[in-house]
């Protein structure tokens, strides 16, 4: 019967792993995959919450459940994304871009090989960003020229990891994780936007590229009601090949981009039979990885706290909430290119600080901050049960000011004002078999 279970769940995992799309929240990482992690604020660090979370948040405590445990589930994201361009030329007013639905699976399995030894497997979408401003033409006033921006990025984990019970206390736990992307960036480019002989189309299409990282996890029982959780996670490299044109030869230039090193701590309690506490806290690394470095990024400090409490045996209530300061930082007094010396290292032709804040917040505006969490679980037998989980990631806007140059009504420069807002919700669903 196990065999069986495992081989349709790796051919669903193969068939799913090209499917997903997402739009993050912390930076371009989800809060969490599984239902009953997001639905307590995207923890599982310092406490167990669940077993296929426990493949992604901290391997370790997979040799916390015992039998085998199966499930499948997903997330419908509706992030609502806005852009607004000001300067002499114009002003765009709020547009809203197009990209307002995703659709992110995740699939995951554990099973313990003996008393000591537990074995996990799951294919989790966990980053992802994109807009759509195709055909937009009130953007596009304010610049002078079309600009057509439309982003998509995707990223999937394939992670199969291991978990070793040291003594009833400690258990340490790791996982290897094979990794898909891809990433679009699509835009017009004019060398001068008063002569639409001069102007291109800069985006090469999807490009897709495969990588590899390590997990690394302790898990501590303290008590039989303290518990305490270390992971690492180590950076993934990743080059998308014939991205885009910046100079407009015809030759489209790649760009490395890596996900970065992530370390998080966190401890959980059972104040009593029915109710759990955790709080986890999170490093990651932004402004080392490469392309993130390049295009600015900060680090961030996520915080997640949730709780569970159980009314009755079968129902589990949840809640949680979750912050990180946004990595795209507000900025004044930018210079675009030619004034401007700094560049994206992959990219031909300079890329200014405009340039580098103009593309995060119109094409990649991964700003959200505070996220708050719903969810609950029940379960239907003693063999199967199901979590839905509702995240809400409130409004923030951010503005940087720079000077857009060209070749036409802004030859001399022109005072420039950058804005994004975003929110979001999203729904989870997973069903879930122990046997």
């Amino acid at each position: 019967m196990k065999r069986t279970v495992l081989s349709l769940v790796i051919m669903a995992m193969v068939i799913i792993g090209f499917m997903a799309t997402g739009y993050a929240t912390n930076g371009d990482n989800m809060i969490g995959v599984s239902p009953a992690s997001r639905g307590m604020g995207g923890t599982g660090v310092g406490m167990p919450v669940g077993p296929t979370d426990t493949i992604f948040r901290n391997p370790a405590w997979m040799s916390y459940y015992d039998g085998f445990h199966l499930s499948f589930g997903g997330i419908l994201f509706m992030p609502s994304v806005k852009a607004r361009i000001q300067n002499p030329m114009g002003d765009s007013g709020w547009q809203t871009s197009k990209a307002d639905t995703f659709g992110v699976p995740e699939v995951g399995l554990i099973t313990q090989l003996n008393d000591r030894l537990t074995f996990g497997l799951g294919m989790f979408g966990v980053s992802g960003m994109g807009v759509d401003y195709r055909n937009n033409h009130d953007l596009q006033s304010a610049m002078g020229r079309d600009l057509n921006m439309h982003t998509n990025f995707q990223f999937m984990r394939f992670i199969p990891s291991v978990a070793y019970k040291v003594n009833e206390a400690l258990s340490i736990g790791g996982g290897v994780h094979l990794a898909y992307g891809s990433l679009d960036m699509g835009a017009v480019m004019c060398a001068d936007a008063a002569d639409p002989n001069s102007c291109w189309n800069a985006g090469g299409g999807q490009s897709q590229d495969f990588g590899i990282g390590a997990h690394l996890a302790i898990a501590y029982r303290i008590t039989d009601s303290i518990f305490a959780g270390l992971t690492y996670e180590s950076p993934l490299s990743m080059t998308y090949e014939r991205l885009f044109d910046t100079n407009g030869d015809g030759e489209y230039e790649d760009m490395s981009l890596t996900q970065p090193q992530e370390v998080a701590f966190g401890i959980g309690i059972i104040p009593i039979d029915n109710t759990k506490l955790i709080a986890d806290l999170r490093w990651i690394n932004w402004a080392d990885a490469k392309g993130y470095r390049d295009f600015q990024w900060e680090d961030q400090w996520v915080i997640a706290i949730g709780g569970e409490f159980r009314p009755t045996p079968r129902l589990a209530l949840r809640a949680g909430w979750n912050y990180a300061k946004t990595p795209i930082r507000e900025e004044d007094g930018l210079e675009g290119y030619p004034m401007s010396e700094n560049s994206i290292p992959d990219f031909d032709s300079p890329f200014g600080d405009f340039n580098i804040a103009f593309f995060n917040l119109i094409g990649f505006p991964a700003i959200t901050e505070h996220h708050i969490t719903l969810g609950l679980g029940y379960e239907l037998t003693d063999s199967m049960s199901i979590d839905l989980a509702y995240k809400h990631a409130f409004e923030k806007e951010v503005t940087s000011k720079g000077t857009y140059y060209d070749m036409g009504a802004c030859s001399a420069g022109c005072p420039t004002t950058i804005s994004a807002k975003n929110a979001q919700d999203a729904l989870a669903v997973g069903v879930n078999w122990k046997f």
